[in-house]
């Protein structure tokens, strides 16, 4: 169902503090719980400021981790008292002095960048850094990033299929992202993609001409100014998507690049990190180059997006449950199924490598075991 050698993004940097009052009371963001892909996670920050990742199940009952306390670079279990270090390995057990080996937790490699708290769910031996996608966080110099997050209870595909199609953008978001106007649907319903596709990411590149300003702008300009929107999309597997948005006025070419004048220059980075089956964390982020950005309008950016997947989250919730409820039911595709097919069928390569390596690894070693009868 997941992709297991891959980075699933955990949360914004600030999720995670070195919060401790009282002694070893924990405040908000000491301990954080978290759910990834199908494995209980628990971070912590060390007094260095690292953060360590381990798998929220002690090894005596399976209590959480994530209610227990830290103890400098450790945690400690507080149903029992047994206590781990950043390496999993469990360092005192209160009342007995002898530590079986196996009492072991799982650790995960960990790495923060561009203000988010990245996670490596497979092989700590294959964590490629250089996996973790691009994206601009809100401590970039050059731009002024705000962030949010929602839970949304649908599974990780839909959100793909959903990000990989943004010709919704005419029906789903009239009020927000779209327009409410018969040009604005027709151009997003018409527009001719470029793709360009990688071992683990899509490139969507289109620019949608001579439309009105999306809803939640228009009060901003005059009514009869038309604009042409420069979308630049980066989607990476298991997903992250990024977006350079830019809007030019109209420029009254029929294709090409824009060349009116610069409007807004804005990036908006976003994360779905699957739960399990049914439930997905999303942290994103919009905001404008601080080059050409008014007061308010990164604010005004972020808010929307609220209100933007707020929608996303009414239909796509509605459409789990369809889904669940009937998942052989006979489905039709359309045109603007190109992109999310095209997604979701990076992802499904990268599945069948993981389940064909599981199943060449038991052939392997029994090949090995054979070689030395």
């Amino acid at each position: 169902m997941f992709v297991k050698n891959a980075w699933y993004n955990a949360g914004w940097d600030y999720h995670f503090t070195q919060s401790q009052q009282n002694g070893l009371k924990q405040g908000k963001g000491a301990l954080v719980a978290r759910k990834i892909a199908g494995e209980r996670v628990v971070l912590y920050r060390k007094p260095n400021g690292q953060i360590t990742a381990l798998e929220d199940r002690c090894v005596h009952r399976q209590a959480a981790l994530s209610l227990g306390q830290k103890e400098g670079d450790n945690i400690r279990c507080m149903y029992h008292g047994l206590r781990f270090g950043p390496d999993g390995k469990c360092n005192e057990i209160p009342g007995q002095d002898h530590i079986p080996t196996k009492a072991c937790l799982r650790a995960f490699p960990v790495v923060e960048r561009d203000n988010w708290v990245w996670v490596w769910m497979g092989d700590p031996a294959k964590a490629d850094e250089a996996l973790i996608p691009f994206a601009i966080g809100p401590s970039h110099p050059d731009w002024n990033v705000k962030t949010s997050q929602m839970q949304v209870a649908a599974g990780y595909r839909l959100e793909i299929a959903n990000l990989a199609d943004l010709t919704h953008l005419a029906w789903v978001h009239q009020g927000t992202l779209g327009g409410n106007d018969q040009q604005t649907r027709t151009k997003y319903t018409t527009i001719k993609p470029t793709f360009t596709t990688t071992s683990h990411s899509l490139r969507t590149e289109y620019v949608v001409r001579d439309v009105p300003i999306s809803t939640f702008l228009a009060h901003l300009f005059p009514p009869e100014t038309r604009f042409d929107l420069w979308f630049d999309i980066t989607h990476t597997v298991p997903c992250t998507w990024v977006l350079h948005f830019r809007v030019f006025i109209a420029d009254g070419k029929a294709d090409g690049k824009p060349i009116g004048p610069l409007i807004a220059d804005t990036w908006t980075s976003q994360a779905v990190t699957p739960n399990d089956a049914d439930t997905v964390d999303y942290y994103y982020s919009w905001g404008a180059a601080r080059h050409c950005e008014f007061p308010g309008l990164s604010e005004l950016l972020r808010d929307n997006l609220d209100d933007a997947f707020t929608e996303d989250r009414q239909v796509l919730e509605a459409q789990h449950v369809r889904v669940r409820e009937k998942p052989d039911f006979p489905t039709i595709s359309i045109i603007h199924d190109n992109g999310p097919a095209r997604m979701l069928r990076i992802l499904d390569a990268l599945l069948a490598a993981e389940a064909s390596d599981a199943a060449a690894l038991p052939r392997a070693v029994t090949a090995a075991v054979a070689e030395t009868i």
